[in-house]
């Protein structure tokens, strides 16, 4: 084991992606993922060969990432629900464009301005799209800020493989909270050479071109078919979730990030009055487990999603479970946060 270190979930986030490589962020302040920005601030403008930028306004910050994107470099980006919704033309841009970056979504209470307390009603912003046309993002669900770090770095791995933008999708608990994290020695991985496509200077060499359109419907047609087959891919190798207690339950509850946390708590409690109850943590969002989904489905037949929205992630679910057991939701909105006694009282209503 290595030393642990007691940091805040938005700063372990941050030295992370230092770690990982990544010398250029460009983002501006909104609560509550401040702290990401002003600790890239004091490493990279300390550190060669490094930028850091607080731009005028997020759109400003998306093109800035995806700039120093084509150029090779490891870059990064960070911001809250109404930040992340002015970024998406540029995230959209990026993903047409098969350009590797991460993208920090802290979330909080909408929908408009909302709230600065934790929520999860970026979801469906997140996992289908967000902007315009046939998109995806790689999609992380951390829940402690151990995961912040460990998937902070996957992202920027799984980003470069396959040339696609990834999200890191967390809620302002997570972000403020502080626990103690290790930054494990990673193994080295073999990633795609990035220097058949970069914007370097075409001095010796033909002109190079990132476009993220084409005016013809057929190429342009030709270009999502491409990006499909790598959500395929995407879909069948990179699919991430925790399983909890599902063998014999009498209730599955799905639920991720700070939420699933929580229900770790009421299958302790409810063991206690003699229930049984599994959990289901997606972390990854997109792609989603569906698979693992499906097959408890076929064993037990009732399904609780939790989430801190209306019920957004539930719609998957249902998907997954595909009518073979009941599904049913519980959530709490605006920032917040269900505890477990009320999460457990809910359970008992379908038993």
């Amino acid at each position: 084991m290595g030393e642990k270190i007691l940091m805040k979930g938005n700063e372990a986030i941050g030295e992370a992606a230092i770690r990982a490589g990544c010398r250029f962020y460009f983002g501006y302040p909104i609560t509550p993922q401040s702290e990401i920005t002003a600790y890239m601030a004091k490493r990279l403008l300390k550190m060669k060969d490094a930028a850091f930028v607080q731009a005028e306004s997020e759109i400003a910050a998306i093109n800035m990432v995806y700039g120093a994107i084509a150029t090779g470099v490891r870059a990064m980006t960070s911001s809250s629900g109404p930040g992340i919704s002015l970024k998406q033309e540029g995230i959209s841009y990026i993903a047409c464009s098969e350009l590797p970056c991460v993208i920090v979504n802290i979330q909080r209470g909408g929908p408009g301005l909302g709230s600065i307390q934790p929520a999860q009603g970026d979801y469906f912003q997140a996992t289908k799209g967000g902007g315009h046309g046939d998109y995806h993002l790689i999609v992380f669900a951390p829940s402690s800020v151990q995961e912040l770090v460990d998937l902070t770095m996957d992202a920027f791995d799984l980003a470069d493989k396959y040339r696609n933008p990834a999200m890191i999708l967390g809620d302002g608990l997570l972000g403020q909270m502080m626990e103690a994290v290790e930054f494990k020695e990673r193994p080295k991985v073999n990633l795609p050479d990035k220097s058949g496509w970069t914007l370097t200077g075409c001095k010796g060499r033909k002109h190079r071109y990132i476009v993220p359109f084409d005016l013809d419907p057929r190429v342009l047609e030709k270009l999502n078919k491409v990006l499909d087959e790598k959500y395929k891919r995407i879909k069948e190798k990179e699919v991430r979730y925790e399983a909890v207690n599902i063998e014999n339950a009498d209730l599955v509850i799905v639920a991720y990030g700070t939420v699933a946390r929580i229900v770790k708590t009421v299958i302790n409690n409810a063991k206690k009055e003699g229930i049984n109850i599994g959990l289901i943590r997606p972390i990854t969002l997109f792609p989603f487990p569906e698979k693992i989904i499906a097959e408890t489905a076929s064993k037990i037949n009732k399904f609780l999603v939790v989430e801190m929205s209306l019920g957004q992630m539930i719609e998957d679910v249902k998907l997954a479970v595909s009518g073979k057991a009941e599904v049913n939701f519980y959530g709490r909105t605006g920032g917040v946060i269900p505890s477990p006694v009320e999460i457990l009282e809910e359970v008992k209503k379908y038993l």
